[in-house]
């Protein structure tokens, strides 16, 4: 297998721990792997663009660089021997020229991580700086970016993220490649099932007892202790720190009845589709 394997998701869901765990296991070291050394760049990185091409995004538009993001990654991929894992928080779009902003040429496939979205509008807000009502508004804003101010030279590329539901389905229902879609909650109740298939998924051979010190060393406690002794170089300036809680479930003491109303009714189908609500639109977890 090889090709980008792509690991997408809305963000706060799970995505920066399974990095972490993938990069304890391709070490196969005897201590973790440091937080600030997993080796999954994101998509939206100027670096690889601007290396790439041979000139700096910063003299292009918007549109010119979303343009140019497929060749980087066909061109990319066109070297590969094996997987390469590559973060992405952009729902999967398509151009104004209706080519697909994820082209399938690059891809061997895609983890998609999604999680319960009563507890994405927690962390969001806590990693934005935010209350929880703006969380919840942009979470069901279909036109809602990451780095879009065109006046503002952000450190990622503008970033189309749609609404949760949107970006959900958008990876899960859309792409011509193989996507695996894991539930945060299934990451934390069934550790050594869950990361287990997402590993064969992605074509890598490790054994059981790779995996498994892979997932001790990924534990939250080991990368709260080391965000509190080095910091992590990809927390939002916005929050205290990155690994905050780290829980499923963490919205039934943080939010109110108004803002729990809100979500459902915004993204009630889809939460039901993949078990956050039962079939009387109940919240299950």
């Amino acid at each position: 297998m090889s090709g980008i394997v792509w690991l997408a998701s809305y963000p706060k869901s799970g995505n920066t721990w399974f990095r972490v765990f993938l990069a304890n296991l391709l070490a196969d070291a005897d201590t973790p792997a440091s937080i600030n050394d997993l080796d999954t760049p994101i998509a939206s990185a100027r670096e690889l663009f601007d290396e790439t091409v041979g000139f700096d995004a910063s003299d292009l538009s918007l549109d010119e660089i979303d343009r140019l993001r497929p060749e980087i990654y066909c061109h990319l991929a066109g070297g590969l021997k094996e997987p390469y894992f590559m973060k992405i928080h952009d729902a999967w779009t398509l151009l104004e020229d209706g080519r697909p902003l994820i082209p399938a040429a690059a891809t061997a496939g895609a983890i998609y991580f999604t999680r319960n979205p009563l507890d994405v509008a927690v962390s969001f807000a806590h990693h934005s700086g935010w209350d929880y009502d703006t969380a919840i508004a942009s979470m069901a804003d279909d036109n809602f970016t990451f780095c879009g101010t065109p006046t503002c030279l952000h450190n990622q590329f503008r970033q189309r993220l749609l609404s949760w539901s949107a970006h959900v389905l958008s990876w899960v229902d859309r792409p011509p490649f193989p996507v695996c879609v894991l539930r945060y909650e299934d990451l934390k109740a069934s550790p050594r099932e869950t990361f287990t298939r997402a590993v064969r998924f992605a074509g890598l051979h490790h054994s059981a007892v790779q995996i498994e010190k892979a997932l001790a060393f990924s534990r939250f406690e080991t990368l709260r202790r080391q965000e509190d002794a080095e910091g992590f170089r990809e927390k939002s300036a916005a929050t205290i720190r990155f690994f905050r809680a780290g829980q499923a479930g963490s919205w039934r003491s943080e939010l109110n009845a108004s803002h729990v109303k809100r979500i459902v009714s915004d993204h009630g189908e889809v939460m039901q589709r993949f078990g956050y609500l039962d079939e009387n639109g109940e919240v299950v977890c």
